[in-house]
């Protein structure tokens, strides 16, 4: 992606490979399968050069405020910039950069080009960076986040990391760290609760959330980067996963805070088109990441799951319009049984909820673009580095069911049992309770 990166600092870096804690001990790491060293504090001669890259789409009215917090960071101004990729806003957000801003770099796209291209984009055009960092324009950091996000990556710990993600108003947390149920849909960790003191270890996540996150920019390039045909969503899940299945790691950074207005952009987009991606893009993170004996055990599990909720969500459909067994009469032979089969001929149309048929649309891209998809899950496989089953525990909640409908939770708990999900999970749930949606 990016032709080239700044001189690495002489600090120890590497993908992430087991070594001794910093600030706990072996046993207290033992007790806990997701418990990641504390990085120490960097001195300044350690600190990496950072390219930050902040999308934008119509969201001019949180520039200042994203903006305002960048510029007060706890970190050197030569050693880090700031690159705006403006998603073809209609909202003057590029006079007001180049008023109030003029020290952000920004890239103008004529059209919505998506949040994958559009930080990959941001990648492509930064300055030399050792670090790549991704973060959401509805977002304000405190003036130490940059430093401690960097810092378990510039020591070695990991080649990603992710902050703690708070509400705007700091009443609760957003994300803590990422996990997801073994159909793909991913779990904020801590979303919706109150912050307090089990919020602030570090930890390996499943994914460093794209809102908020810090990556080695060489391995960025390694890894392939944001996968463009995911457009927005889960797209974060799917390059957390795939930096694991490539043999590094990601970590969670309690000490990297920021404040974030949560779904401020996509409130504005009509929901079946979140809700597309938002299907869809699931199937694909697991379809690419699994390895072979396990997705095909998951796989049956999760289409039937995902066709259960398209029709959960078709709305005004009656079974018997469609059941022959319903059927009383057939249409007679004279001129009234022929004027009764022209018109059942020409009322085909049955009026469906675009929720519904959004999560057929989105179960068709998937299968209807087999070969384009095995292409994409080759490319991965390949090059895999480490079994899933070092991977499954990130997973936090992996039979996390996530409707309420009888019959969904039905045939959830069925197909857990009939493929022996239960047993390929055994032991791997270390998330209590129920996560927020």
């Amino acid at each position: 992606m990016t032709k080239k990166h700044g001189k690495r600092p002489k600090a120890k870096r590497s993908s992430g490979a087991k070594k001794g804690s910093k600030g706990k001990s072996r046993s207290e790491h033992a007790a806990d399968p997701l418990a990641a060293p504390r990085a120490e504090p960097l001195a300044d001669t350690d600190l990496p050069r950072c390219s930050i890259v902040v999308l934008n789409w119509n969201g001019k009215h949180h520039l200042d405020g994203c903006f305002k917090s960048l510029d007060e960071l706890d970190y050197p101004e030569d050693m880090r910039e700031v690159v705006l990729v403006d998603n073809g806003s209609k909202d003057g957000s590029q006079s007001h950069v180049a008023r109030k801003h003029s020290w952000v770099r920004c890239i103008q796209n004529e059209r919505n080009m998506g949040f994958s291209a559009g930080c990959n984009q941001g990648m492509r055009n930064a300055d030399r960076p050792d670090l790549v960092v991704f973060l959401n324009n509805d977002l304000r950091v405190e003036p130490g986040f940059l430093r401690a996000l960097v810092a378990p990556i510039v020591q070695g710990h990991c080649v990603a990391s992710t902050g703690k993600m708070l509400h705007w108003d700091g009443s609760s947390i957003d994300t803590a760290g990422g996990g997801s149920n073994f159909h793909g849909i991913g779990i904020q960790r801590g979303y919706r609760e109150s912050d307090s003191p089990v919020f602030n270890t570090p930890r390996k996540t499943l994914f460093a959330c794209g809102g908020a996150m810090a990556m080695d920019a060489a391995t960025f390039d390694e890894v392939g980067g944001f996968d463009e045909d995911f457009f927005a969503y889960y797209e974060d899940v799917d390059l957390g996963w795939r930096t694991w299945v490539l043999g590094h790691e990601v970590h969670y950074t309690p000490e990297a805070v920021c404040y974030h207005h949560h779904s401020s952009t996509s409130a504005r987009v009509p929901k079946e088109r979140l809700r597309k991606l938002q299907v869809r893009n699931p199937l694909l993170a697991c379809f690419k990441n699994y390895d072979d004996e396990h997705l095909r055990r998951v796989m049956p599990a999760m289409l039937a799951l995902a066709s259960r909720r398209a029709y959960m969500h078709l709305g005004g459909l009656d079974r018997r319009d469609y059941r022959i067994e319903e059927l009383e009469n057939l249409a007679g032979r004279g001129w009234l049984g022929q004027l009764i089969a022209r018109w059942r001929g020409r009322n085909q149309r049955q009026a469906l909820d675009r929720i519904g048929v959004a999560d057929l649309v989105a179960i068709d891209d998937f299968i209807g673009g087999w070969d384009h998809w095995m292409a994409r899950r080759k490319s991965v496989q390949d090059r895999r580095r480490r079994p899933d089953s070092e991977i499954l525990p990130l997973f936090q909640k992996p039979l996390w069911c996530i409707e309420g409908d009888p019959a969904y939770r039905a045939l959830h708990e069925g197909l857990v049992d009939f493929l022996g999900l239960d047993e390929m999970f055994k032991g791997l749930e270390s998330m209590t309770g129920e996560p927020r949606r």
